[in-house]
């Protein structure tokens, strides 16, 4: 039970720092308040009203950010074999050709269904 104590008062520290920030923030913050301040920003553009629905957004855009966090994670894993790439032998190659072939299957799939298409 020894080895937790100092995580415990970590955590013990960083909520007490957090509580204090956000206390003195409140009293030592400037307090104008005008209509500019509370409207949400647009890069310059006045802001336009929402659509009755919600504004959708196409499933397009959702399916492109999936797909790039799947493939960006597949990267990531190659990270780890290349700096211990003289250790593993040939099972760490075997191994990690079968994941490029893995990467490289599911990326000409998504490819050829269109999944890349910008339109």
């Amino acid at each position: 039970m020894n080895l937790y104590i100092p995580i415990a008062g970590m955590a013990v520290l960083a909520t007490v720092f957090v509580v204090i920030s956000m206390t003195l923030s409140i009293f030592v913050g400037p307090s104008r308040k005008n209509r500019a301040k509370y409207d949400s920003y647009e890069c310059g553009i006045q802001p336009t009203p929402q659509p009755v629905g919600g504004g959708r957004f196409p499933v397009k855009y959702y399916v492109i950010a999936m797909l790039f966090i799947v493939f960006d994670i597949e990267i990531v894993f190659l990270y780890p074999w290349a700096v211990t790439y003289h250790q593993l032998g040939t099972f760490g190659i075997i191994a990690i050709l079968s994941f490029i072939v893995t990467v490289l299957v599911a990326y000409f799939y998504v490819k050829r269904r269109g999944g890349l298409d910008w339109d």
